[in-house]
């Protein structure tokens, strides 16, 4: 029986409001924009270099969150989370939500940050990592799912500010995407495969403690906070030849973001290699508290762009356009 049902209405009431979390607050239609009505991007967000900078969520083999993978029931309607570890794979449309729930508390437990790769969905495992991809420029991410929601029967995914921008949703609202899990079996597949670092595919104690700062920028009045996303691993001190100095007016192809020097060597070395003779050779920069790893320079925003293709079928990693 629904505990509910028991209570008095008021109770009741804001016993579904908790439940729900991300996706009760705010007045949000059936059929227009992506987020609520009184949400949406905050006053003065990170520039769209900053954003494209972020890298995808780094899939990892996580315990299951206590108490985020049990069986509820918002609005009547009753959720069994699947945590079986079996593919799936789902189509259909997904919002995203800002502001006004950055840093909320998640399903997770976590704070909700708008500029991390994160996703809230209705059964996928808390937390577990998903590839979402739109249906309509064929863009793709990786994201870490760690909230509940959206409870509305045309919406399958609730996507953060910067997942919902590389998808190119901020504008629209919404949007049609595949989603597909990434299961504990394709993480381990990914490291044997030298895809991912084994010291990233698992979750240490130190990975909430070290918040990356974004870089400096003109205050923003509204008063929730909104940092970037943690670095996936502790912080490495800096050392001179950490920073790679970068072309003035070039453009460069961004592979990867870590928070110790070493991992984003190592990437830059296998990178090289599988790239050998094409004329590009991969750097590490460190930008603020993060190591990202680069190949260029190229003259033009032309010539970079035609690469991209090269580098993802030749390493398994969909770069992104940076220009310093």
């Amino acid at each position: 029986m629904n505990i509910a049902r028991r209570l008095p209405p008021l109770i009741a009431l804001l016993l579904v409001l908790i439940m729900t979390g991300c996706s009760t607050p705010g007045n949000r239609g059936q059929q227009g924009g992506g987020y609520y009505e009184d949400d949406g991007p905050g006053s003065n967000p990170p520039s769209h270099a900053q954003l494209d900078a972020i890298p995808n969520a780094v899939p990892r083999i996580e315990p299951l969150a206590s108490g985020a993978n049990k069986p509820y029931v918002v609005f009547g309607k009753r959720y069994v989370p699947d945590t079986s570890d079996t593919p799936f794979r789902q189509e259909g449309r997904a919002s995203w939500y800002g502001r006004k729930f950055n840093g909320a508390r998640t399903s997770s437990g976590e704070r909700y940050n708008m500029y991390a790769m994160t996703a809230a969905h209705p059964t996928l495992p808390i937390p577990s990592y998903a590839r979402v991809t739109s249906e309509v420029n064929g863009k793709t991410i990786i994201v870490r799912v760690n909230d509940r929601g959206p409870f509305h029967s045309n919406r399958i995914m609730d996507l953060s500010y910067t997942a919902a921008y590389k998808l190119g949703l901020i504008g629209p609202g919404s949007g049609r995407v595949i989603v597909e899990r990434i299961l504990p079996s394709d993480i381990r597949t990914m490291v044997a495969s030298g895809k991912l670092a084994p010291e990233d595919s698992q979750l240490t104690a130190d990975d909430a403690a070290h918040p990356v700062t974004p870089p400096a920028q003109t205050p923003d009045p509204s008063p929730l906070p909104m940092p970037l996303p943690a670095a996936p691993s502790p912080i490495a001190q800096t050392t001179a030849q950490d920073a790679v100095p970068q072309a003035d007016g070039a453009y460069y192809l961004q592979v990867g973001a870590f928070s110790q020097s070493a991992n984003a060597t190592t990437l830059a070395k296998r990178i090289n290699t599988e790239l050998r003779g094409m004329g590009k050779h991969a750097t590490t920069l460190q930008i603020a508290r993060l190591y990202r790893v680069r190949i260029g320079p190229y003259d033009t925003r032309e010539s970079a762009v035609s690469d991209m293709s090269t580098v993802n079928a030749k390493t398994g990693i969909r770069p992104s356009l940076i220009k310093p």
